[in-house]
This record gives structure tokens, C-alpha cells and sequence, in this order.
């Protein structure tokens, strides 16, 4: 299959390259060709897609059968990409986020909840489940049943370039007391973002069009689970010191925004139990054991290290941490 990868050089795009190399793709990859990397034989487009000129001046007159993006600015950028690729290409596959649905959510809700408002003329792609909304339309007014939409739950796996995992595998990595705000029984759903690339370069494939909330089922995690996993994948001695969810926000943390993948009662409640059981009959296979996405996680961690874009003081304040920590002392 001739691929198409708009981006192709940092997290779930460089994800869906290796893949598709994997299976013996034709793969070209468009970006700005300023940062990233991609391994193996593809072909390499510049330009930088905000320029509707240089985008077209980059694809020139060719095809594919398939594209794939995983676009997280403005919307007006997709709706642009898509009117120029409408005609280049049977398929259209766009990473989405499950935060594009309204909150809060409904017990066991489906592809049908309600989402936020988007436009896909929008030129800031300022707040990110706007943002996603607005590209979804965009491509969906363009491709229609061509299109496919997998709203992602948490995305985890090599090439983070968010830290919301590499930032725990460097702490739990340190050692000493951690402090871990919630329930070890807390549930976690996540897809590996390998897990995504397969299903979503297998239903290219197959001409699947739709909207999916792609993760892996409930009950199958938990955050105790998910830590303890890191100790053993790390080798350290750390020791998690649990701290309720009301004594944490107290003490000033702030969810997910200071701790990577903490979701409170409040937020968790309804969206962790979506149901996602459409994704899952259309192929969605997420069985990968969690020992894997994290050690393969640690082990690309400890040779490329974080992208040099990323952020990593972004998470925890000190003083709140320790004012946390007072609480269970």
C-alpha cells in the first residue's frame, strides 16, 4: 500500500512509519523536516503545511492510497490538507482524541455522546479538544464515509514526546518516596500507540471509514498495577506514597496538568468507562501486555532520551508535593 504519513517524525507518526514499514508500505512522509526522526527507506516531502503554496508545491501531482495524520493545531491547516489530498487518495485516517467529548459523560458512552463544539475554519487551535473537533469535521466534510476518526484514549508508548509516561519512568527511576495522588485500585485505560498504527494502517487496508474511541476495555488496569510495573521494569526501590484525591488538590496539584495521568473521581467518572467495544469489533486488538509498552518505553528512553522539545519541568510543584506528602506523614 502506498502511505502516506503527514508528520512522520515524532511520536504516534513516527509509530505509524516503522510500522508500516514493517509491513512493506510504500511510505512518504511529509513535514518540515526541522526535527524528529525516521528510520528506514521512505520518501521525504518538505513543507510546512500551514502553507497552503508550499503544501501543494510539495505533493505535487502524486497519489496514495492511503493518508494518515495526526494534526493537533489549528483546524483551518486540516481543512486545507484535505481539500488539496480529496482527490489523491481513497482513504483518510485521523488521530482524534476522546477528550472531544463532551463532559461530563454519560456512563458507558458510545461514538454517538456528545462532543464539543469545533469549526474547522478555525485558525488558533488554541484549546486542544476544540482544536481535534474542528479537524474532525474538517475531515469528515471532506472524505466522508473515506474517513476514519479514532478518538484516542491516553496514547503510551515509545517516542512520547508529551511526558505523560517518560516523566513517571524517570521518577520511579529515581527512587525514594513518590508521592501518588488517588487509589491504586484507580482504573487506567490507555492504547499503546503501536496498538493504534496496526488497527489504523489495517483498516487503510480494508477501506474502514467511521468514528471509533479507540482504547483498551475496562477493568483491565489499574494505576497500582501501572506504577508497580514501572519498579520492576526499572530496577528501583521507590516507594509510592499514596495520598487521597481531595488531600492532593488541597495541597495545590492540579490533575494531569501537575501529575502525568492522575484523573480524580470527578474527571474519570463516565469518561473511563466509554465504551469502546466498536473499535474492538473492527479489529482493534490492545493485548499487548502493559510489561511491554513500558519496558520498551524505558529502553528507548535510555538510548534517544526526551525529544528536545519537550517540557520536562512542566509536572509537580515541589512545595506541593511536599505540602502532600505533610498529610500522610
Amino acid at each position: 500500500m502506498r502511505v502516506l504519513v503527514l508528520g512522520g517524525t515524532h511520536y504516534v507518526g513516527r509509530t505509524i512509519v516503522e510500522e508500516a514499514l514493517r509491513r512493506g508500505d510504500e511510505v512518504t512522509i511529509l513535514n518540515r523536516g526541522l526535527s524528529g526522526t525516521v528510520a528506514g527507506d521512505v520518501t521525504r516531502l518538505t513543507a510546512d503545511r500551514t502553507d497552503p503554496r508550499a503544501l501543494r508545491d510539495a505533493i505535487g501531482d502524486r497519489e496514495w492510497d492511503a493518508v494518515l495524520d495526526t494534526w493537533m493545531g489549528a483546524p483551518r491547516v486540516t481543512r486545507d490538507t484535505c481539500a488539496l489530498l480529496r482527490g489523491r487518495t481513497r482513504h483518510f485516517g485521523f488521530v482524534s482524541s476522546w477528550s472531544v467529548y463532551q463532559r461530563p459523560l454519560p456512563s458507558g458512552a458510545d461514538e454517538s455522546a456528545e462532543v464539543v463544539a469545533g469549526d474547522p475554519d478555525d485558525e488558533s487551535g488554541d484549546f486542544y479538544p476544540v482544536a481535534k473537533r474542528g479537524s474532525e469535521i474538517a475531515v469528515l466534510e471532506a472524505f466522508g464515509e473515506r474517513a476514519l476518526i479514532a478518538r484516542a484514549g491516553p496514547t503510551l508508548g515509545p517516542y512520547d514526546d508529551i511526558g505523560s509516561i517518560t516523566w513517571w519512568l524517570r521518577r520511579i527511576g529515581q527512587g525514594g518516596r513518590i508521592l501518588v495522588p488517588g487509589s491504586p485500585e484507580y482504573p487506567l485505560r490507555y492504547i499503546d500507540a503501536r496498538d493504534l498504527a496496526i488497527w489504523m494502517l489495517g483498516a487503510a487496508d480494508r477501506h474502514l471509514g467511521g468514528t471509533f474511541t479507540v482504547a483498551g476495555p475496562l477493568g483491565i488496569h489499574t494505576m497500582g498495577e501501572f506504577l508497580t510495573t514501572m519498579r520492576r521494569v526499572t530496577g528501583s526501590d521507590a516507594e509510592l506514597v499514596w495520598v487521597p484525591d481531595d488531600a492532593a488538590t488541597a495541597a495545590g496539584l492540579r490533575p494531569y496538568l501537575d501529575v502525568p495521568l492522575w484523573f480524580p473521581a470527578s474527571i474519570r467518572d463516565g469518561m473511563f468507562d466509554v465504551d469502546v467495544s466498536a473499535a474492538h469489533r473492527a479489529g482493534l486488538d490492545t493485548r499487548r501486555p502493559l510489561h511491554s509498552t513500558l519496558a520498551d518505553t524505558w529502553s528507548w528512553l535510555r538510548s534517544e532520551g526526551e525529544p528536545p522539545w519537550q517540557d520536562t519541568r512542566r509536572w509537580l510543584d515541589p512545595a506541593a508535593v511536599q505540602r502532600a506528602l505533610a498529610e500522610v506523614s
